[in-house]
């Protein structure tokens, strides 16, 4: 069964897409970026700032469909700079559980939507 998901406390998408699709028991998310979903402004004083974010954002929507960061099986991660990447992995291991962390690929892209230096999108499972 397919099943789309929005949550209305993660950033409304910026093109014609959903926040994720339920596959079954699996939840594909779209890339999400550090977009406040309030304002709809990009949160970007620093990788710091911009990563929480991105996780707030996708923990919402993993919410919305009654999943968690324990059910995430895997990550893509996109930088605008790999210079970040020491700081974005410190963040990205407070998400999870040692041990049981997702698979993951982290690649360094020419640019991404709205100028963010960050985007993540996951793939959960029950």
């Amino acid at each position: 069964m397919r099943k789309i998901i929005n949550s209305n406390y993660a950033p409304d998408p910026v093109g014609p897409y959903n926040q994720a699709i339920m596959f079954d028991d699996t939840i594909y998310l779209s890339g999400q970026i550090a977009l406040d979903p309030l304002t709809m402004t990009l949160k970007n004083d620093s990788i710091e700032s911009e990563t929480k974010q991105v996780f707030k954002n996708i923990s919402e929507v993993l919410k919305e469909a009654r999943y968690d960061f324990n059910h995430v099986v895997k990550v893509t991660i996109f930088l605008s700079d790999m210079d970040d990447f020491q700081v974005v992995n410190k963040l990205y291991s407070s998400y999870f559980e040692k041990g049981n962390e997702p698979a993951r690929e982290t690649v360094e892209v020419s640019a991404l939507p709205k100028g963010a230096k960050i985007e993540i999108s996951v793939i959960a499972k029950k």
